[in-house]
């Protein structure tokens, strides 16, 4: 809507320019450019592990073999047989840096199992192997 000021014929020509068709097409214009522009992201890159198929007990930065009282082998906390043991420790050669192998028996532990883990040890030929937990024997005997 518009208001007329000031002397005017109305037989005269009007002489203002119509906006309405230019601001039509610059809305437009407007609108076709906002489309137009790429969606501006902020990535941080970061390292994410990659899943494997096979579920392995194995670390590769250090591993651990308990042996408790009643004769219960454990690899990093989950109980094992001498062949499962075996198969961890040819998994731990096939890395390529070589991860620590640490071996805690119990104090009470039967001989004969702990010999026999140190078999497997053994054969398997572990090249880095340490005893932890040692600090558990001074009281016992």
């Amino acid at each position: 809507m518009s208001m007329s000021v000031g002397e005017r014929d109305d037989n005269e020509p009007m002489m203002d320019m119509n906006t309405t068709p230019l601001i039509d097409v610059m809305l437009v214009l407007l609108i076709m450019f906002i489309i137009t522009i790429p969606v501006q992201t902020h990535a941080v890159k970061i390292d994410l592990p990659v899943p494997t198929d096979s579920q392995s007990n194995v670390d590769p930065e250090k591993n651990k073999v308990m042996i408790d009282r009643a004769g219960t082998i454990t690899w990093n906390g989950t109980p094992v047989d001498l062949a499962q043991l075996a198969q961890y420790l040819e998994q731990t050669k096939a890395l390529p840096v070589e991860p620590e192998l640490q071996v805690q028996p119990d104090p009470y532990a039967r001989y004969i199992v702990v010999d026999n883990v140190m078999a497997v040890i053994k054969r398997s030929g572990v090249g880095k192997l340490g005893f932890v937990g040692n600090e558990q024997y001074a009281r016992v005997f």
